[in-house]
């Protein structure tokens, strides 16, 4: 019997009833709706595999220099003795990564990346065997250094990104942003997780999950062999530190090392001067959970101007925001205000160093972006060594509270380097926008 095509009306003792034949609307026939620009990134084929194996083995770059000085310092009774033999293990890093990075470029990351995983992890063992069993001090400095062989996880992932987005410069924004989201994360989770390890079961339990969790963080992420960047045959390509506009690039690298440094020193020598030191860690989490957030909305805004306009911008709005961690530390002498402050403060890191990482690529002669990109942490963690020796003498020889103002003269001169060849950016040879590859494949 056929229905009809409009409602009917009829009424039952003293109730109207009305009677819809048309066919309801279901979920199923509305417009899909975006699903993001995340969703849409990690629908990537391939993308799902080798980002879950990237942060399984980059959490524990948050924790294994935490876990070396609890277990250091919590079985040799000396501070100094942990701090020196990490600051080794931060040299030899500077030192190492960028020739483990050339080696990735030039002979893949699989082949690479897995046996430079296992001699860092044989590192990290011996550090715990050689501090269980009392071994001479020495041998902790032997022991960390040979972990400066950890290749640069981050590094090697946007090498995937860029290779699987190569002429979609949206897109690539996109994923350098989650994937600075990810360090944020990784940095700000890793130090609690070892800390926690460390105290609530036994000295060496931080250092031992951080090499479980690596070793098969890294192992998952080089089996997803279709995603991987194919090895270029070595060309007259112009070393990365040599490329036009690639040395700036690092000299800003090296401020804002000395950025992160110093904040982290003087953050703690501030809480400890408040009485709260256990709270510092809590403290410097608020201003990394700033900067993921400011990372993500970062990545799915529209961009506007060039990347080296941006650059300066966002230097110049991380040098203003440090100022308020100085000015709640000086006015108010709060911890809780300070925190506020560095909560604000690091909303301006992501997208400074998304926009840095996003340039490091432009100007990387093709073939060698990890290399680049490791030279561009380098620069980091020898600013942050910088740093922190800076921030940690005014905090004890002026106060704690002029230490803020560290933080801030080095992004002051981050800033100005960035505006130095501003003026003659466009005459760097752009990157390819899109680099021969091999087609993409379902895992």
């Amino acid at each position: 019997m056929p229905q009809p095509d409009r409602m009917l009306f009829t009424t039952t003792a003293d109730a109207l009833v009305v009677v819809d034949f048309n066919p309801r609307s279901t979920r199923s026939s509305r417009a899909p709706r975006d699903p993001g620009p995340y969703r849409r990134l990690l629908a990537t084929p391939g993308a799902h595999a080798f980002t879950i194996g990237n942060l399984l083995a980059r959490l524990p770059m948050g924790m294994f220099s935490v876990s070396a000085v609890v277990m250091i310092a919590g079985t040799r009774g000396s501070y100094a003795l942990a701090g020196a033999v990490t600051a080794a293990g931060l040299a030899a890093t500077a030192v190492v990564a960028p020739w483990t990075a050339r080696l990735v470029d030039r002979h893949g990351q699989a082949k690479i990346a897995v046996p430079a995983t296992v001699l860092a992890a044989l590192g990290s063992l011996a550090l715990l065997l050689c501090v269980r069993l009392g071994a001479p001090a020495w041998t902790l400095f032997v022991s960390y250094a040979a972990t400066a062989t950890t290749p640069n996880l981050g590094g090697m992932s946007r090498a995937r990104w860029a290779h699987l987005l190569a002429g979609d410069e949206k897109s690539l924004h996109v994923a350098n942003s989650f994937e600075q989201a990810v360090d944020e994360a990784c940095f700000m989770l890793g130090p609690v997780l070892a800390a926690f390890l460390c105290t609530a079961f036994f000295p060496e339990a931080g250092t031992l999950a951080g090499v479980v969790l690596l070793v098969t963080g890294v192992l998952v992420f080089a089996a997803q062999r279709a995603t991987e960047p194919p090895v270029r045959k070595r060309g007259p390509s112009q070393a990365p530190f040599r490329s036009p506009g690639v040395p700036p690039l690092l000299a800003v690298c090296l401020a804002m090392g000395a950025v992160f440094g110093s904040m982290e020193v003087v953050t703690i020598a501030f809480a400890d001067a408040q009485g709260h030191r256990s709270a510092a860690g809590i403290v410097l989490a608020l201003q990394a959970a700033g900067s993921c957030a400011a990372g993500l909305v970062y990545g799915a805004i529209r961009r506007t101007g060039s990347a080296e306009d941006r650059y300066v911008w966002c230097i110049a709005a991380m040098t203003t925001l440090l100022t308020l961690p100085l000015l709640a530390a000086s006015l108010t002498g709060s911890l809780l205000a300070l925190a506020g402050a560095l909560l604000i403060a690091g909303m301006a890191t992501a997208p400074t160093m998304v926009t840095g990482m996003t340039l490091i690529q432009q100007r990387t002669p093709p073939g060698r972006l990890n290399e680049g990109m490791t030279l561009a942490v380098t620069g980091l963690l020898g600013g942050i060594a910088c740093g922190s020796a800076a921030g940690g003498w005014t905090a004890e020889h002026v106060s704690p509270a002029a230490g803020f103002g560290v933080p801030i003269i080095a992004a002051a001169t981050a800033l100005l380097t960035a505006l130095v060849p501003a003026g003659r950016s466009r005459a760097y040879p752009p990157r390819p926008a899109a680099a021969p590859r091999r087609p993409r494949r379902p895992l």
